[in-house]
């Protein structure tokens, strides 16, 4: 939804809001305590499948890559790519981050 516009940037969480809302829903019980982690951990799967080269969705990329074309992704191509990767986590955790620190 943040990326077709429907969802401001803005609303990009980082460490700080979920430890906030962590400690919010353990106030309102057990039950909605465990309901946020389930969510949290579900989000983070989600995430991890993304087609980032760094992250296990580009993992998959390159093996479904070789699966059709019958050989390896080049290693230098494989660099590249978890270089570029990389960097797109840590400008998206450096904005989540940025994000928290606007919030307080």
């Amino acid at each position: 939804k943040m990326i077709s516009g429907v969802l401001s940037p803005e609303n990009l969480s980082g460490p700080l809001t979920i430890a906030k809302v962590a400690g919010d829903t353990a106030n309102s019980g057990w039950y909605a305590y465990l309901s946020f982690i389930a969510y949290l951990s579900v989000s983070l799967g989600v995430l991890n499948l993304l087609p980032i080269p760094v992250l296990d969705g580009g993992h998959l990329v390159f093996f479904v890559f070789e699966w059709l074309v019958g050989r390896p992704v080049p290693e230098q191509v494989q660099i590249q790519g978890i270089r570029i990767g990389m960097a797109l986590l840590m400008g998206l955790m450096f904005f989540a981050f940025y994000n928290d620190l606007m919030r307080l």
